[in-house]
């Protein structure tokens, strides 16, 4: 019997196409397959409808489609606790998070995975676009094939002693294949849209959201040189480097937030998208998670990074590693680093590692400096 027969597989199913299709390609080559949903939010919509028993539905519906087995787990508690407690505390404090990186390390892949070895899974799948792989015989995170999907950056703080029990499925399959997939399974999610942002708020206005779970005070926008030009609604509602929502018109080129003064409730301004104050060469970051338990690399070390989902990867410099923090510093000017958000670190197709931004280096603004031509926006 093929070893793989053996095994069994938890798919932690979302109600969507990419999970959908996991399932179907792992009991194609021949898993034991266990569909398992995950419940992280108790809302209901205008409607009176709970978005989670929706999805639960599409799960339920896939699930029988491929004569698999499956179940319904209760993880609200600990998602309110772990991850949206820090979420709501973060942008109470002025920051703009996001809380997908949490959710994976605290939810998916430590509660869910405990839960799936708990069932007798040899491993738990999901539906991310990203890959396993080896590296000098140790296992390390590979971008997804599909590069315009790759989610490796949300699984930066995964240890390669989890690795070792997760599988992903479309991984190395770009997203149309996967599509194909769901429709050669005839899956009742194969042309359901992708969900898009933070999926305990779905499509609902992220400002509105907000306001039901936190109480902002209205303050001033500020230019660099201390002229009033305009009313926020509250500090948490505005990241660096936005430009729309702001109210702010007149003259001139757009209006862009460049950064915050938290202690006075204070957000400044400033006109032109490559405005100075936008633009800074180095950044400091803590909270620091490595794949490998071998731990960081030697300093100093050149790579690529993201400072933000989707942007192309950039070339640094990890110059030093002091206690939990790390210094990086850029070949070009990097645009709206901003604290609280993620750092993630490559090293071609492997990711090995990232931590949580605290501060950006000086603004070519505060040196003084002019921004380079080959620098875009």
């Amino acid at each position: 019997m093929n070893v793989i027969e053996n095994q069994t597989v938890v798919v932690g199913m979302s109600g969507g196409v990419d999970s959908s299709v996991s399932a179907a390609v792992l009991k194609e080559q021949g898993y034991r397959v266990i569909g398992l949903f995950m419940k992280n939010w108790e809302e209901q919509d205008e409607q009176g409808v709970c978005q989670a028993s929706k999805e639960y539905e599409d799960v339920v519906r896939v699930c029988e489609k491929l004569a698999i087995p499956y179940y319904s787990v209760n993880f609200v508690k600990e998602y309110q606790e772990q991850v949206f407690a820090h979420f709501l505390h973060d942008y109470q404090s002025g920051y703009t998070p996001n809380p997908d990186i949490l959710c994976n390390r605290e939810i998916k892949f430590k509660t869910l995975l405990e839960k799936a070895l708990a069932l007798g899974a040899d491993y738990l799948a999901t539906g991310h676009y990203c890959q396993v792989g080896r590296k000098e015989n140790e296992l390390c995170l590979l971008k997804g094939v599909d590069i315009n999907k790759d989610q490796s950056y949300f699984l930066y703080t995964l240890k390669a002693s989890v690795l070792s029990k997760v599988l992903f499925p479309v991984g190395g399959i770009p997203k149309a294949e996967v599509r194909k997939i769901a429709h050669k399974y005839d899956l009742s999610t194969a042309e359901k849209k992708d969900s898009t942002g933070i999926c305990f708020i779905g499509e609902r206005n992220f400002r509105q959201f907000l306001s039901q779970h936190l109480h902002f005070q209205p303050g001033n926008f500020e230019t660099l040189n201390g002229k009033v030009v305009g009313r926020h609604l509250g500090i948490g509602h505005y990241t660096i480097g936005q430009r729309k929502g702001m109210g702010l018109g007149g003259p001139g080129e757009a209006w862009f937030v460049v950064g915050k003064d938290i202690s006075r409730n204070v957000i400044f301004v400033e006109q032109g998208t490559r405005h100075p104050a936008l633009y800074s060469d180095n950044l400091t970051a803590t909270e620091l998670s490595w794949v490998s338990p071998l731990g960081p690399p030697k300093m100093p070390f050149r790579c690529k990074s993201k400072v933000r989902y989707r942007q192309p990867d950039q070339e640094c410099l990890i110059t030093s590693i002091e206690g939990d923090k790390v210094v990086v510093e850029f070949a070009v000017p990097q645009r709206a680093v901003t604290p609280r958000q993620s750092i993630v670190f490559y090293d071609g197709e492997i990711c090995f590692g990232g931590g949580m931004i605290i501060a950006a280096g000086p603004s070519y603004y505060e040196l003084g400096r002019s921004l380079p031509d080959l620098v875009s926006p």
